[in-house]
């Protein structure tokens, strides 16, 4: 299934619901249960309670969207008479990891040259990095899955602005897939993580890559070089597990204004979801609907190719079987 939070343009309050028709249309899940059955359906009041109500939620789901166009019709909207939001608005927590080695080789040499630029001698600071290891892989991460913690409050959805932070010259995207948590559980062993995953959605990173790679040699993750309103772009929809069984073999592309600036796969990952979901519940109980980012495919973020975006580029992330997240950006 398809999963969306939505605004209709006609009224207010956010709705969970599924697209249908190949993405055309949207059922109010909650609508399409109510006029069929009579009566509230908490289960379908949002998609994180789909998530948290597990198999039984999802199973409701299913069934009120089966022949909703015929049965229902007044809760099928056409996907033009729809905002769609992020599709867990705010999620009880987000974590975004580094699964692809191919984005940290070249984002890290093409970081030393950014912060080069700005020395006296750029060329004699560059040799002086790369000789001290500056901006280099750290060996950690050959070790195990790293992360950070976006701010859940700065989610935004497909066809919404993002506006410029202000302290920033150098605004950049990253291509990402990620997946929600379903099952709730605590030192979840590798071997069973693929069964706590709800769905599957597209994510956009964005970076004030200028403000990153000043805060980064602090060592204490991402901080304004990440977190400002509207920064982390996500959806267009949720596709559920069970619809995308492998998400290993999935094409993913992003164009700006309409060029393909960046390509790759994610069967490229190095950490896997699952070694995710095992290294993350070591004696931490992870809880339905948290969010986690793959990281940056390789070639999928302007710094990799020294190219960087401008007010009113319009960016559009393409994950396979999933769909197409599009953002345009915004003077601030």
């Amino acid at each position: 299934m398809r999963l969306v939070t939505f605004t209709p343009h006609n009224g207010r309050g956010q709705r969970a619901g599924a697209l249908i028709r190949n993405d055309t249309k949207v059922v109010d899940l909650a609508r399409a249960h109510r006029e069929r059955h009579g009566g509230r359906a908490a289960a379908l009041a949002s998609v994180l309670a789909i998530a948290e109500g597990g198999p039984d939620a999802l199973d409701r789901a299913y069934e009120v969207v089966k022949g909703a166009e015929r049965r229902t019709p007044q809760a099928v909207l056409p996907r033009s008479a729809v905002r769609l939001l992020a599709p867990i608005p705010v999620p009880p927590q987000m974590r975004d990891c580094l699964c692809f080695e191919k984005h940290l080789l070249q984002g890290f040499a093409a970081a030393r040259r950014v912060r080069a630029r700005s020395a006296p001698d750029p060329e004699a600071a560059l040799r002086e990095m790369e000789e001290k290891g500056i901006l280099a892989v750290p060996e950690v991460w050959y070790e195990r899955p790293i992360y950070y913690k976006p701010s859940r409050f700065s989610v935004i959805g497909t066809e919404t602005d993002i506006r410029w932070p202000s302290y920033s010259k150098l605004l950049d995207f990253e291509l990402e897939f990620g997946f929600y948590i379903g099952t709730p559980g605590k030192d979840i062993a590798k071997a069973r993580a693929r069964a706590h995953i709800f769905g599957y959605t597209i994510f956009n990173d964005i970076s004030a890559r200028d403000e990153q790679t000043l805060e980064m040699p602090g060592q204490l993750g991402p901080g304004k070089g990440k977190d400002f309103d509207g920064g982390n772009a996500m959806g267009p929809c949720l596709v559920t597990a069970d619809e995308l069984t492998d998400p290993y073999t999935l094409d993913m592309a992003v164009r700006v204004n309409g060029e393909e600036w960046g390509r790759g796969n994610s069967r490229e990952m190095h950490w896997k979801f699952e070694d995710l979901i095992a290294h993350t519940s070591r004696s931490e109980t992870l809880h339905a609907g948290e969010f986690f980012g793959s990281g940056t495919v390789g070639n999928g973020c302007g710094l990799e190719h020294m190219r960087f975006l401008k007010p009113g580029d319009v960016i559009e992330l393409e994950v396979e079987r999933i769909g197409v997240l599009r953002n345009r950006v915004v003077a601030g």
